[in-house]
């Protein structure tokens, strides 16, 4: 009767010990870097709602700047038109094709705004300067949402790939697989070249 008792202590003890070394912190994991990128997904929203106003407001002053205007049209349409798999997150390609329309989008805007810098009038134009801040705003609040993803897909992965993390998944998560996390690209990378 005693070796019962001892056990059954025994096993209720070892259970509540493994209930709080973190088996629910997949799950959990998973949840917050899903939130995250549902926010991230938000911020690039905003950004291509704002783009038409921009370029008809940019249109009416500059319109013999067609190639811009086309090009921020056309990423426009491509990184607002691509369909998102399901998994993406966790698939390399989807995930890298969907950044690079989004680094596409945020180029062509940045060309956008060097052309503006050559038209005062456009510059002082009341409804110019509004959108100028939404959009100046939103990539403030793409760059913010973007870090909060990295530093969810960073707490999530590392808990995949450290014990006890790895334990729990192979025991009990199995289909949990790494996040993509984003990249910066290329011409980030170069060293401006600045000339007096």
């Amino acid at each position: 009767m005693f070796n019962k008792i001892s056990s059954l202590f025994i096993a209720l003890t070892l259970l509540l010990s493994v209930s709080g070394c973190g088996i629910n912190n997949i799950p959990a994991y998973d949840e917050a870097v899903t939130a995250a990128w549902s926010q991230v997904l938000n911020q690039y929203k905003r950004r291509a709602d704002l783009v038409p106003n921009l370029v008809n407001t940019v249109k009416g002053y500059a319109a013999h700047e067609k190639d811009v205007l086309t090009a921020v049209v056309e990423a426009r349409s491509k990184a607002t038109q691509t369909q998102l798999p399901a998994n993406i997150l966790s698939n390399p390609d989807a995930f890298r094709a969907f950044q690079q329309n989004q680094d596409a989008l945020g180029s062509a805007l940045s060309r956008l705004m060097v052309v503006v810098e050559r038209y005062p009038e456009l510059k002082s134009s009341q409804n110019f300067l509004s959108l100028q801040s939404q959009l100046e705003g939103t990539e403030n609040r793409i760059s913010v949402a973007r870090r909060d993803y990295i530093t969810a897909v960073q707490r999530y992965n590392t808990e995949l790939r450290t014990i006890p993390g790895r334990w729990w998944k192979s025991l009990l998560y199995p289909e949990s697989e790494l996040k993509e996390n984003f990249t910066t690209s290329p011409d980030v990378e170069q060293v401006p070249d600045v000339n007096f």
